[in-house]
């Protein structure tokens, strides 16, 4: 489905990435996991056309992602979710998540979608009217989420769900990951500091540091990896 070859990008001539390669298959749920500035924020803006990369390839479903503007990946059936939310905080829930069905997909499903939405996260359906800035940060994350799965797309990108979140909130916005792919089957491209449960919930992992891909393998052979188990889980 998505397929990155040789991506080199940043802000300056110094690139973020370096040499970035990855593929992400149909109906997947693939981690990238690395500390901070490892480049994991610029990979997704990368990818959602936010930054142009300096060299390599992207394609979406056999289509050049380099040929198409930012504005259109959407349409496309990619969704970002950015890190720290990013929701519309003068608007009501149920405003952000319209925000959220701008796509020609989005549009067509609504009544699906949306139904769906409240299903897996109920807290929305309860607070629709309620203007999105007032909400706690683990109720904003879900209604990031919400808009995101509003556009009806084929790969939902989430930059750091967890941020800033209590660990039980956390806990919970995990699941809620778990329970959307299941019941969806859609594909997911995670990007998340807290390895142990990226890595838990996801088929496949990358490894980046300092803008490289270090290390890639299934969920097992992630989490076997003495240098995962020394550097990120603490074993």
């Amino acid at each position: 489905m998505l397929t990155l070859e040789g991506v080199c990008a940043g802000y300056s001539v110094v690139p973020v990435l370096k040499d970035v390669s990855l593929r992400v298959e149909p109906g997947q749920f693939v981690a990238i996991v690395g500390p901070n500035g490892a480049g994991k924020t610029t990979l997704f803006k990368t990818i959602s056309g936010i930054v142009r990369p300096s060299a390599g390839s992207i394609q979406f479903e056999g289509i050049d992602l380099l040929a198409v503007p930012a504005a259109a990946r959407p349409h496309l059936g990619i969704a970002h979710v950015p890190e720290g939310r990013q929701v519309f905080p003068s608007l009501s829930v149920m405003e952000n998540l319209e925000m959220g069905a701008m796509t020609a997909a989005g549009q067509r499903g609504w009544k699906e979608n949306i139904e769906r939405i409240f299903a897996l996260m109920p807290v929305l359906a309860e607070r629709r009217s309620q203007v999105a800035g007032t909400l706690s940060g683990g109720e904003q994350q879900m209604l990031a989420i919400g808009r995101g799965l509003a556009s009806a797309p084929k790969l939902l990108m989430l930059d750091e769900p967890s941020m800033g979140l209590a660990p039980a909130i956390a806990d919970f916005i995990f699941e809620k990951l778990q329970e959307i792919r299941a019941q969806t089957k859609l594909t997911i491209l995670l990007v998340e500091q807290r390895v142990a449960e990226a890595l838990e919930s996801a088929d496949r992992g990358y490894v980046l540091e300092a803008g490289r891909v270090v290390l890639e393998g299934n969920n097992a052979t992630l989490r076997a990896d003495d240098r995962i188990r020394q550097a990120y889980l603490g074993m």
